[in-house]
């Protein structure tokens, strides 16, 4: 009754929402009026649309505030106070291919890129490459919980393997890599995998929740674009042995 009572209870972020889609909104009137005057059933259709959107959007972060940031904190102080706190590493790879393969911004770019690439780079290709990089490197980011490893040592290299593969992966998978690294960090992933590593690293014995907890959405956010620059290579190396 008391989660009911807490789901329920959405009026701040019926706010946060009317903040972020109001500007929208206005700025789609002003257009409608000034430039594209387009017809009132499409305006009819794009108004129920919106109403969608508004209404999934304030269901979905009232879920995520009583229910995901809550489970994922629980979860990794469980794991950190288990006497194998190793167990972090699979289950963090588990937790990163689940929650980007969940996330819905994820499945928009791989229904983009097949649309835009007319059908030559497929969306359940693009999609399973997302989600086994960000599982890598959400492993990686527990693997660094629990051995204090500086987080620098991690992005220095991963940078400059992307730039090193930058003339070499094509310039589609170019653009399409550097725009997966901001998809990868949406709501889905960040609230669930960021709550669980605070929550595993305020649990662990010398390892602070802030120093060592945050940090991991800077590997999220690098591992799409190593893992769709490495799939222009490959498509690159099919090209090559075709020519």
């Amino acid at each position: 009754m008391k989660a009911l009572l807490e789901f329920l209870d959405a009026g701040p972020v019926v706010l946060e929402v009317l903040a972020a889609l109001g500007p929208l909104v206005v700025f789609f009137v002003l257009f409608q009026a000034i430039f594209l005057r387009l017809p009132a059933r499409i305006l009819g259709r794009m108004a129920g649309g919106m109403a969608q959107a508004f209404v999934g959007l304030v269901f979905f972060l009232q879920g995520v505030k009583v229910g995901f940031l809550p489970v994922g904190r629980d979860m990794g102080i469980a794991l950190g106070s288990f006497g194998r706190p190793w167990v972090l590493v699979p289950i963090g790879f588990l937790l990163g291919f689940a929650a980007t393969a969940a996330e819905p911004a994820v499945r928009i770019l791989g229904e983009e890129v097949e649309r835009a690439s007319a059908g030559s780079i497929r969306s359940r290709v693009i999609i399973p490459t997302l989600s086994v990089g960000v599982a890598v490197f959400v492993a990686l980011g527990m693997f660094r919980i629990l051995t204090g490893i500086p987080l620098v040592w991690f992005l220095v290299p991963g940078y400059a393997a992307a730039l090193a593969m930058l003339p070499f992966s094509g310039q589609t998978f170019v653009s399409i890599a550097f725009d997966s690294g901001g998809v990868a960090t949406g709501p889905m992933t960040v609230t669930f995998v960021m709550a669980l590593a605070v929550g595993a690293a305020g649990a662990l014995e010398n390892r602070h929740p802030v120093l060592d907890g945050f940090g991991l959405i800077a590997l999220v956010a690098l591992a799409p674009i190593l893992s769709v620059l490495v799939l222009g290579l490959v498509y690159s190396g099919k090209k090559g042995k075709k020519s």
